[in-house]
């Protein structure tokens, strides 16, 4: 399943990215950056409230699929311009990471 997939099925807006074609094999949720920097998988759906640099700088370093903000978080401006600099695929919901995570488990059991 490809993150354009992905998006549909869990209803996802692009905040920043373009490019939707990568390859989606696992997802993980957490908040506190230097927990998820140890343990974001690659090619993982991240689901998270933070929207600032730091988060960017922790999905480019796990090579993560992208990332979700979750509960409408916002993503700040200084990260919205590292998110582009960086490819980083940014995307956005109104529904909580707990939701969403348990949406994207049942997905990729097909």
């Amino acid at each position: 399943m490809n993150v354009e997939q992905v998006c549909k099925q869990l209803e996802l807006h692009v905040l920043v990215g373009e490019d939707l074609s990568r390859e989606v094999t696992g997802g993980y949720t957490g908040d506190l950056l230097s927990w998820v920097m140890a343990r974001l998988p690659a090619d993982a759906v991240w689901f998270t409230v933070m929207g600032n640099v730091n988060a960017i700088a922790v999905a480019a370093l796990a090579d993560a699929a992208c990332i979700v903000l979750t509960d409408n978080a916002s993503l700040d401006e200084e990260a919205r311009v590292k998110a582009q600099q960086q490819d980083i695929l940014v995307l956005g919901s109104e529904k909580n990471s707990y939701e969403l995570g348990a949406q994207l488990a049942e997905l990729l059991k097909k």
